[in-house]
This record gives structure tokens, C-alpha cells and sequence, in this order.
């Protein structure tokens, strides 16, 4: 097997590399480089942490180089999967991340961009790919993991406002309490199978009615998180697809 790079690759890769050399470091291996500091426990220096992060997204961003594989209409650089993995590795050389966000425009960026309204796309796909907002996946719970036959958080739709009111329970939240947003599955039909009757919402974090509660790790940092909905209510126009077929 060649793992050479094609001309075109080898080319795309000196590119990057010379965007990387005009705004990062190389990474020095020690205390020194801030993006090692992801599970700190100092409150400051992981604050410190995020805030890079976010920085390092926005420079991304500013440059071109955000959502490589991401298609020119929604803001992404229109290129393919091969030209992200060479950014990825020249990438790791230099002391620079972009943290959570990346899971989150993994998780987030092409559901919107398959099943999304072109109102969700234009307000949420530009802040999450430059890294201005942040997102947090709200799927597993203490009784539902990977199996959705068994969600049971609730979402029940008002009738005289329209709104999607929500009561539940989920856990194991990455980044949750630093999160601007989150994407939220519900049953919405209690009546059908139970791997039918599922509603998929984009949910505001800062909603009255949602408690997030960090679960500490022995290492004295928090990435996961609980997250309790209590009557938390939600505009029909952030259900992402077909109600009841999230």
C-alpha cells in the first residue's frame, strides 16, 4: 500500500503547513504548551484553555481553514475527507486545538446541514463552525444509553402556544456547562413502537428549567455532566426534521 501523498495531496499539505507556521507554534513538548490543559482541574487555567480553543477556531475560521470537508454553501471549505486528515496530522505538530468544538460540528453540523430548515441552517451553522457558539449532545440518560427504546425524557406540545414542553433527565453531557446550545432527542409519542415516536430539538442551554449539574471525575475535573429539564419549553421551529421521526 502507498501512503505517499498524491501531487495534489502534497501540495494541499504544504499549504497547510504554512498556514500552521504563520499562526501557531510548534509544540514544545512541556507545561508550556496550553494545549495540553484540556483535563486541568485549575479553574483558571482551564478557562484559559477553552478560551484558546475558541480563539484558535475563530482564526481557523477567519482564514479559510474551518470545516475543510464542510460544502462552500454552508460555510466550509468544500474539500474532502482526505484533505482533513493531512490538515489533522500536520496539525498535531503545533500547539493549537479547537477542543470540544470539533465533536460538537461533527455532531451537530451534518445533521443540520441533511435535516435542518434553511432557517436553522443560517442561524446556527456559521456561529458553530467559527466556534462563537458552543454545543453539547443531550441524548443518553440514566436509563438510556445507546438504546432509545428506552428514552424517557418527555417533550408534549402546547397547544396554546405551540411551544414543545419538556421533562427529563440526561447525563453523561460533555462540556454541557460551558454550552450555548444543545441537541436534544424527546419522545414526543408515548402510543407507537418505542424506537418510533422520537423528536429531535435544538434546545437554548440558558432555557429556564435546565439544571446542569458536572459530574467530577477522580482527577478533579468535570467534562461530563447531568442535565435535568424540568417544564423547559421549546419553539416548534427548533425541531430539526419530521416530528415523532427524529
Amino acid at each position: 500500500m502507498d501512503f505517499e501523498d498524491a501531487p495534489e495531496e502534497a501540495a494541499f499539505r504544504a499549504e497547510v503547513r504554512e498556514f500552521l507556521s504563520a499562526h501557531a507554534r510548534p509544540k514544545a513538548g512541556d507545561e508550556t504548551d496550553w494545549s495540553r490543559n484540556g483535563a486541568a482541574t485549575d479553574p483558571e487555567v482551564a478557562a484559559d484553555y477553552r478560551r484558546r480553543c475558541h480563539e484558535w477556531q475563530r482564526t481557523l475560521y477567519d482564514n479559510g481553514w474551518a470545516g475543510i470537508a464542510w460544502p462552500k454553501m454552508f460555510g466550509g471549505r468544500g474539500g474532502n475527507a482526505a484533505q482533513q486528515i493531512i490538515f489533522n496530522q500536520e496539525l498535531a505538530k503545533f500547539d493549537a486545538t479547537s477542543g470540544f468544538l470539533n465533536a460538537a460540528q461533527a455532531l451537530v453540523g451534518p445533521t443540520l446541514m441533511a435535516h435542518g430548515t434553511r432557517e436553522q441552517q443560517a442561524r446556527y451553522l456559521g456561529p458553530l463552525l467559527s466556534g462563537e457558539e458552543s454545543w453539547c449532545q443531550l441524548f443518553s440518560e440514566p436509563e438510556a444509553g445507546s438504546d432509545l427504546a428506552s428514552l424517557g425524557t418527555r417533550a408534549v406540545l402546547d397547544e396554546a402556544t405551540g411551544d414543545w414542553v419538556v421533562n427529563g433527565q440526561k447525563v453523561w453531557n460533555s462540556s454541557a456547562q460551558h454550552a450555548d446550545f444543545g441537541i436534544l432527542i424527546c419522545r414526543t409519542d408515548p402510543t407507537v413502537p418505542k424506537h418510533d415516536g422520537i423528536t429531535y430539538f435544538v434546545v437554548d442551554m440558558r432555557t429556564p428549567g435546565i439544571e446542569v449539574r458536572p459530574l467530577v471525575q477522580a482527577q478533579g475535573v468535570a467534562h461530563f455532566n447531568e442535565v435535568f429539564l424540568t417544564d423547559v419549553r421549546v419553539p416548534v421551529a427548533n425541531v430539526v426534521g419530521d416530528i415523532d421521526r427524529g
